[in-house]
């Protein structure tokens, strides 16, 4: 897989490399090894890729669990959050919208930084397989839904984080003056989690064709430096395991070398520490080291 990514991603021709990267969770676990596999993922993404959707297996199964209220989810449960979202985030390959935002433009808006490209996507409303609510939603409701920890797919609480950027696509009939009030509104009343550098930092799309069974529906897609908490607990586990060599000779059985594990292991803590000091940065720092420059260029 690792070598069909770099694949991809080498290829000469200009096209965006978008990915979905699915990321393994602490307690339901099936592969001893998923902390290598996603560290190195992880590191051939960091450089290659353009786009990358972070959807994490616990967060997946706290939804369905604590949202949907399903005792034991099943792997079509979990698919089908994963599939209304992709589906809900390429709308645009498939359908024009009142305002139209293709991969293109979604990179350019929501990708402040080149290696800050990991989003954490949700969807609203979330609903059961099968069993989806005919009820008539608001835009306000999906609006408050789609900024809900409870419905990211992300194992990260946002609050804890700041949004750097964020992009919603919504689906329906529905007014994009009141699609742009209440996303306005939103940013508004909770501006303390969003970077205050970064001005106009929320992107919306609307499309006139809902998802099948339901009257409208919006997808999530946040860039918050918040991420760097699912690649802090990828990083405590791969060193936990990479420190004793454990399950190590199947991967240098294969051709790998010691020193690809060392260096993706540097550059995803490098890109935890990227996100740290985008999400502590100021307004005031950045005007400050302005006044600085020019203090010393007139010297």
């Amino acid at each position: 897989m690792l070598k069909l990514k770099h694949y991809i991603c080498s290829r000469p021709f200009k096209r965006l490399s978008v990915f979905y990267n699915l990321y393994p969770s602490q307690i339901n676990t099936v592969n001893l090894v998923e902390p290598y596999n996603a560290t190195l993922s992880v590191h051939q993404l960091i450089e290659n890729a353009d786009e990358t959707f972070c959807i994490d297996n616990e967060a997946l199964y706290n939804i369905c669990s604590r949202t949907l209220k399903l005792t034991t989810p099943t792997y079509g449960d979990l698919n089908h959050l994963v599939s209304a979202t992709m589906s809900g985030a390429t709308t645009c390959l498939c359908f024009l919208g009142q305002l139209n935002a293709d991969l293109r433009k979604l990179a350019v808006n929501v990708v402040p930084f080149p290696r800050l490209h990991f989003f954490m996507p949700g969807f609203a409303p979330l609903t059961r397989r099968g069993n989806q609510l005919y009820r008539t939603l608001t835009v306000a409701e999906l609006t408050q839904q789609l900024f809900d920890a409870k419905n990211i797919m992300a194992a990260c609480d946002p609050r804890h984080g700041r949004y750097l950027t964020v992009a919603a696509i919504f689906r329906g009939r529905m007014s994009m003056r009141e699609v742009d009030e209440q996303m306005l509104n939103m940013q508004n009343k909770n501006s303390s989690y969003f970077a205050e550098w970064l001005p106009h930092n929320v992107k919306t799309a609307v499309y006139n064709i809902p998802p099948r069974g339901l009257k409208m529906s919006a997808t999530f897609i946040g860039n918050n430096a918040v991420i760097q908490e699912l690649f802090k607990r990828i990083s405590q586990q791969f060193t936990a395991m990479f420190r004793r060599e454990a399950f190590l000779h199947w991967y240098t059985g294969e051709g790998m070398d010691e020193m690809e594990f060392t260096e993706a292991e540097r550059n995803l803590n490098d890109l935890v520490s990227e996100y740290q000091q985008y999400q502590d940065a100021t307004a005031e720092e950045e005007e400050f080291e302005e006044c600085a420059e020019e203090e010393e260029e007139v010297a």
